[in-house]
């Protein structure tokens, strides 16, 4: 019995790998859109006074870090574009990350506070999409990763 056997050519094979790599699917992010002013604890403040936290602290900026943030490992390296009413930052992520990649939200008009959390290792590049919103200095911000 005889059987057939079938070859393909390898061009046909690479455009097949190719096509595969291109449509890894989109993760989309989100950043909690504030802090709660009653999950902001003063302490430790002088003698007779009375902390008080008046308002959350809204989201200002995204981005994504080299490791986890007691590194501060800021990328320095991104593609920015911008519209009339939107910016966004692209950021490569291939390359060494022994520490991890890691998504930093900051809040308030200074970052002063923020929230990070583990990128999948195998995040290649994010995309972060700003818009002012509502409260003096915050952002929303849309996050797509691939």
């Amino acid at each position: 019995m005889l059987t057939k056997t079938w070859a393909y050519p390898a061009s046909f094979v690479l455009l097949a790998v190719s096509i595969m790599l291109k449509a890894a699917p989109l993760q989309s992010l989100e950043c909690p859109e504030l802090i709660p002013s009653a999950s902001v604890e003063v302490i430790d403040v002088p003698g007779d006074w009375l902390p008080y936290v008046a308002s959350p602290l809204y989201l200002h900026a995204a981005a994504p870090m080299y490791g986890p943030p007691e590194l501060k490992g800021d990328l320095t390296d991104f593609k920015e574009a911008r519209t009339a009413n939107e910016w966004s930052y692209t950021y490569a992520l291939d390359g060494a990350f022994p520490e991890g990649k890691w998504l930093q939200c900051a809040y308030g008009e200074r970052n002063q506070v923020t929230l990070s959390r583990r990128l999948p290792d195998e995040t290649q590049e994010c995309k972060f999409t700003y818009r002012k919103g509502a409260k003096a200095g915050q952002h929303g911000i849309k996050i797509q990763c691939k």
